[in-house]
């Protein structure tokens, strides 16, 4: 930076550009957004600016391109891979941008801000008739920004796709303050390039995101959610074949629960019930809709559980039977990752494999990580329907929460390289961020570095887009050290 982190000039820049009260330079009013989500990672900045438009935001991004001051762009904080921590600079927080422009019924969209939170787009499209099928933990306050930044997944994705699948258009700042508008909600455009895709997953690289065209769906008007007990993954992907064939698109989630995650949530919830009179080694948690208010799902699913019984794919099933019930089982699913706090530290992996080998990277993965530590407590699950596992492994009872965590890089490279061996890629849905830019090098082909290199250094020359994110550009990066 050759603006000095002291330098009131550049700061008096931005207060005239957004006004007194939107240029946070307090320590106690920072201090929030310094933070990753599961306080792993602590960065600094010099100020918080909270612009109003798309065009405060392309102000406030000239002033820092002309000063060499880093940005990094702010939804709701609510990423698991350190992609919003600040390495000094100004953090770009753009929750004041929640406008919901546009619901366009005849075209099936919605033309939103960045800052609009996920649950409130959610309940406009219900609203208008339609579904917003991205479905997250954190949607009651993580940013439909954010989401896009980070190409998020969620539980439907094996129905509707991730965040890529469903931005028609983009609005962006680019790294020198000027404003593309890529606003279409055409559904065939081949006139060149189609540059969204590199803001889609860019982790705010690249430009920042202020606005986007979504794709709506019919509202489902039947629904049933079921939880099925198995042996364990290679009977439960068996399962999810047998589901896929007979239900097709009606198919919406396909989630996998291992004992340990529902012991936790039994554990530590006091609303939570055992589906199943017995234990199982695994769980399927699943879910059919469609827009026919009269489809037969009931029928179709009890066929389906009778013939996985007799073939021995799982051992018992049960139907909800009332939306809270339901809501019942979901909670089970939702509750795993916040239930692990309980236990002490956990190294998480968010990966994905081809499903055809999800069960045997389950079963060898786990194998390998418990002999290697004694006690340690694997807790893989996620949305088998599309691959994506988050593979979690919980510190033995009564070892020190910095100790396990100081193993972080050590079981990466465990978990990795399985992941690698069966072709798949060590970042699923939550991003690369800080926490894998340096595993990328480990397995991502060399050529596709490069291609990123370039088109970081063309897109942003002075390297002041979320520097250190993503991918390694420049010298004296800071390194993720967990148990540091």
């Amino acid at each position: 930076m050759n603006t000095p982190a002291h330098d009131a000039e550049f700061i008096a820049r931005l207060r005239a550009i957004l006004g007194a009260n939107h240029v946070l330079t307090e320590a106690q009013d920072i201090a929030p957004h310094l933070v990753e989500a599961r306080h792993l990672a602590r960065g600094s900045a010099i100020a918080v600016v909270r612009p109003g438009t798309t065009a405060e935001v392309a102000q406030v991004v000239k002033a820092c391109h002309a000063a060499h001051v880093p940005m990094v762009a702010h939804g709701g904080n609510t990423g698991l891979v350190g992609g919003g921590v600040p390495f000094g600079g100004v953090v770009i927080a753009l929750n004041r941008l929640k406008a919901i422009r546009d619901v366009d019924a005849g075209n099936s969209t919605m033309t939103v801000e960045a800052g609009v939170v996920l649950a409130d787009i959610q309940r406009t499209a219900v609203d208008a008739g339609f579904l917003y099928p991205v479905s997250l933990a954190s949607e009651g306050s993580c940013t439909i920004g954010g989401n896009i930044a980070t190409n998020a997944g969620g539980t439907a994705v094996l129905r509707y796709g991730n965040t890529r699948d469903l931005v028609l258009g983009l609005e962006a700042v680019l790294p020198d303050g000027s404003i593309w508008n890529g606003l279409s909600g055409l559904r065939k455009d081949n006139a060149g390039y189609d540059l969204k895709h590199l803001f889609i997953g860019s982790e705010g690289t690249l430009g920042i995101v202020t606005a986007a065209v979504l794709k709506l769906f019919p509202a489902p008007k039947s629904r049933l959610t079921a939880f099925a007990g198995a042996d364990g993954p290679r009977e439960i992907v068996a399962l999810f074949e047998r589901l896929r064939a007979a239900a097709g698109e009606m198919l919406t989630t396909f989630e996998i629960i291992p004992r340990f995650g529902l012991e936790l949530v039994l554990r530590h919830s006091p609303s939570a019930r055992d589906p199943f009179a017995s234990p199982f080694a695994s769980y399927a948690l699943l879910e059919l809709t469609s827009p026919n208010a009269e489809a037969p799902l009931e029928a179709l699913l009890l066929d389906i559980f009778e013939k996985a019984l007799e073939a021995g794919e799982i051992g018992d099933a049960t139907l909800a039977a009332s939306r809270a019930q339901g809501d019942a089982f979901w909670h089970i699913r939702e509750g795993l990752a916040e239930f692990q706090k309980h236990e002490g530290a956990s190294i998480k992996h968010d990966v994905s494999v081809p499903i055809s080998r999800v069960a045997d990277f389950l079963i060898e993965t786990i194998a390998l990580c418990e002999a290697e530590l004694t006690g340690i407590r694997p807790c893989a699950f996620g949305h088998i329907g599309d691959g994506n596992i988050h593979f979690n492994l919980t510190q033995p009872s009564g070892m020190e929460p910095q100790a396990f965590l100081a193993q972080w890089h050590h079981f990466n490279r465990i978990v990795h390289d399985q992941v690698a061996a069966r072709g798949g890629s060590v970042a699923a849905e939550h991003g690369v961020g800080l926490f894998k830019r340096d595993e990328l090098p480990h397995y991502k082909d060399p050529v596709a570095l490069q291609l990123m290199a370039t088109i970081k250094r063309a897109m942003d020359p002075q390297n002041l887009m979320n520097p250190g994110k993503v991918i390694a550009i420049g010298d004296d990066l800071p390194m993720f050290n967990p148990g540091g």
